[in-house]
């Protein structure tokens, strides 16, 4: 009885991510009728998904409200990276945080948008995933089959690694485009053979003992997180110092007190305890710093893959949208 119980609640757990990304994952439409109007001076808007805990426990900390007396701080959740950024491009949101994928699409779209930091990496963090009794044993026997994704996220690019690490050209898979919760159901369900995706949907889904991990992003990619801001923002270096001083008291937080950081995001997350000290043995410490020339130059390796697949619409130079503050003191996020 206990295990079947304890199997109720792995699968409640993986019904509350779907249904939190329901409400947002039907396309960045959906993001955008949810999302604020646009903010007076006075407003400060933040897009955060599930997966990025620093930004969580920064809003249940209530840490850059404290740093920016008199701001109104708005958090808004989207289920993935390029819904953040859509609703950057147009004006909903001021500043969130994605995968390496979503800021590559967005610039190639012509959006204005800033890199204005980075995480270090965390390339245990997200995986590609295929049922138990799968025939699949290697990155080439995804060859033919069906593979789940987010379009433009992080998932996409540790896929088209895998793909090529597997021996195969992207035409040798069927990539089907759904949005996490989407993507979970038709696993499920079995209408895909794979499923790429990041935690904590990862975790859950471990948690839950229903996959098969078939590869983590290790020796793929980096699965680095990047902030991006609007350029009006990134004017303001004021506001970026507060809230990547912020930032690192929750980052702190967080490693210092993990199973309280980690009860309070279960609770806000309405995810298991499992399921996120899961995700939390994933991560190291993950301060926030500028963008080094070597992490451009890791970036634009993104870019010109996606390119030269034909995956986004044209050759972009990713240096092009990194923000170079004024102040050189901004250098330090402390």
């Amino acid at each position: 009885m206990a295990q079947t119980l304890d199997l109720q609640q792995r699968r409640t757990t993986l019904r509350l991510l779907a249904t939190t990304a329901a409400l947002w994952g039907a396309g960045t439409g959906s993001a955008r009728a949810q999302a604020p109007s646009p903010a007076s001076a006075a407003e400060l808007r933040i897009g955060f998904q599930k997966g990025t805990i620093n930004l969580a426990i920064l809003k249940l900390l209530g840490a850059l409200e404290r740093r920016l007396p008199g701001r109104k701080v708005v958090w808004v959740e989207f289920p993935a990276g390029p819904q953040i950024l859509e609703a950057l491009a147009v004006g909903s949101v001021d500043l969130g945080a994605t995968g390496d994928a979503p800021p590559v699409f967005a610039q190639a779209a012509g959006k204005d948008l800033l890199y204005v930091g980075a995480e270090p990496p965390k390339p245990d963090s997200s995986a590609i995933l295929v049922k138990p009794d799968a025939p699949l044993r290697s990155l080439a026997d995804l060859k033919g089959r069906r593979v789940a994704l987010q379009r433009g996220s992080s998932a996409h690019f540790l896929t088209v690694q895998a793909v090529a690490r597997g021996g195969l050209a992207w035409a040798d898979i069927n990539p089907v485009y759904l949005a996490p919760a989407d993507a979970r159901a038709a696993f499920e369900r079995g209408s895909v053979d794979a499923w790429a995706i990041w935690d904590p949907y990862y975790a859950a889904a471990e948690i839950d003992g229903q996959v098969r991990v078939l590869a983590t992003s290790r020796g793929l990619s980096n699965n680095n997180t990047f902030y991006l801001a609007s350029r009006s923002l990134a004017g303001d270096e004021a506001t970026l110092q507060a809230f990547f001083a912020a930032l690192a008291e929750a980052d702190a937080h967080v490693q210092g007190q993990r199973q309280v950081a980690a009860k309070r995001f279960a609770d806000f997350a309405g995810l298991g305890l499992a399921t996120v000290l899961r995700v939390l043995e994933r991560r190291q410490p993950a301060p926030v710093a500028p963008l080094t020339p070597a992490l451009v130059a890791e970036q634009q390796n993104v870019a010109d893959v996606f390119a030269r697949l034909g995956l986004i619409p044209r050759p972009i130079r990713v240096a092009d949208s990194v923000w170079q503050p004024r102040n050189h003191l901004t250098r330090k996020f402390a």
